[in-house]
């Protein structure tokens, strides 16, 4: 295998410099030499280094801040320490702390080259990873939605199923799901879709304006009405209108609501005529509209009658197989935005995605992405540049990982979990597996027999 990275030399005397010069797979890297710790970052940023290689002997006390500074700078950046026998035990430490890997010198042309070519796999996986996430954007994107765990393919089929033939949808789900993106999408799959889509957003009304936004008033209904004043469902007419969080109409409109629904009539406040309006009807909330009914504040009848249909968008913790597609969509996106090549977030992040609960939802992962897209110089988000709320909530998270325990694991206990994770980075690749491992398939299958990994 021929590699192809950019390495950076930190050392005294450049006796590495010489057998990285010198191993067979350096194909089409770039080797640089330094040895002014001040300027690395201006070198690093300048040669795009993908890994460093420094003297721990010669650095002893600036590791740890090395380490840190180099992180800060490029969470994706590897870092292989090279010391003596003797500093074994604080070199072990420094990779606890960040370090990627550690040789003991003499170096040896081997197990550099076993070294390095470990790193390249993982770089290539990157790489394979970020076609693959590429690929899957584009086979599960539906009408500017995006989803490939089972919830949103059901919803997806369901939404092709009853766009063209609905009288009124009742969209449901917690706060940040989505919900306005299924009634565009409802919306664009109907027979209506060459009229606009009229929006009310129900929260923002006062509650003495709601009868005149939603059915407009007469000339002189009121101080101030000087002329005559469509509501939003004359404006709908012929088209379809979105009522957003529809518990927040107040129970003395609800009932001309139902009026509007059931006869397709209504009056301008003020006025004593009746107005004829062909509107299709989707309305959405996010809360519990049954509780609603049970303390009163919501019509049983009208909620019957949006009820015809209920689409339901679940939070996005219960589909956190979604994270990665929605992740690539919005930095695409935010790509643009903000004039950077955003190619996807560090495996840190990713990790930490996965297991975060998301309050917010969808929408604050939007939100959470477009922070990182505007404060990061990088082509992957880093955990540094989320905001400072979500690394606060994330640190608890992180103390599932195996250096945090509280109890010192097993090595088998370290192995297994160590197998666990090179399987899910590969996508369950044996052979890929067995080559990081750098063991042999059969030593590989028995291990996995050993430790009751499925494959």
């Amino acid at each position: 295998m021929v590699l192809k990275m950019n390495l950076l030399l930190m050392d005294e005397g450049r006796s590495i410099y010489d057998i990285v010069k010198n191993s067979p797979l350096i194909g089409k890297c770039e080797v640089f030499y330094s040895d002014n710790t001040n300027s690395i970052l201006k070198y690093i940023k300048k040669h795009n280094v993908d890994v460093v290689l420094a003297d721990f002997d010669r650095y002893p006390k600036n590791a740890l801040s090395l380490i840190k500074a180099l992180h800060h700078f490029d969470s994706l950046i590897d870092i292989i320490l090279i010391g003596q026998a003797e500093t074994t035990e604080k070199v072990v430490d420094m990779i606890k702390k960040g370090a990627t890997d550690y040789l003991e010198k003499p170096v040896k042309q081997e197990m550099l080259n076993r070294t390095l070519q470990s790193l390249n796999e993982k770089k290539n996986l990157r790489k394979e990873t970020f076609l693959l996430e590429k690929r899957l954007e584009e086979k599960y994107s539906f009408q500017g939605m995006i989803g490939k765990s089972p919830y949103m393919l059901e919803i997806f089929s369901l939404l092709e199923k009853i766009s063209k033939f609905f009288s009124s949808i009742l969209i449901t789900g917690e706060t940040g799901t989505g919900k306005e993106l299924v009634a565009h999408a409802i919306h664009d799959l109907s027979t209506r879709s060459s009229r606009d889509l009229v929006i009310c957003d129900c929260v923002s009304i006062p509650e003495n304006l709601f009868e005149s936004e939603l059915f407009g008033y007469q000339k002189g209904a009121f101080t101030g009405a000087s002329k005559n004043k469509h509501g939003l469902f004359q404006a709908a007419h012929k088209g379809i209108i979105f009522l957003d969080e529809i518990g927040e109409i107040p129970l003395s409109v609800q009932a001309k609501l139902l009026r509007v629904l059931e006869n397709h009539q209504f009056r301008p406040l003020g006025s004593n005529e009746t107005k004829e309006v062909d509107v299709k009807v989707i309305a959405a909330t996010n809360r519990d509209l049954s509780e609603c009914i049970e303390n009163r504040t919501f019509r049983k009848d009208l909620f019957h009658r949006l009820n015809k249909m209920e689409v339901h968008l679940p939070p996005l913790r219960e589909r956190k197989e979604d994270i990665p597609l929605l992740v690539r969509y919005f930095l695409k996106n935010l790509s643009q935005k903000v004039d950077k090549n955003l190619k996807g977030t560090s495996m840190q992040v990713q990790k930490l995605f996965s297991k975060y609960k998301w309050p917010g939802n969808v929408r604050e992962l939007e939100n959470v992405l477009e922070r990182a897209a505007l404060v990061t110089k990088k082509e992957f988000i880093a955990l540094q540049d989320l905001p400072e709320y979500f690394q606060k909530n994330s640190a608890s998270i992180q103390n599932t990982s195996m250096i945090q325990k509280q109890n010192l694991c097993s090595l088998e206990e370290l192995e297994k979990d160590y197998i666990t994770y090179l399987l899910e980075e590969t996508g369950h690749n044996i052979k890929k597996t067995a080559r990081i491992l750098d063991v042999s398939r059969t030593t590989l299958y028995n291990k996995l027999k050993k430790y009751h990994i499925p494959h």
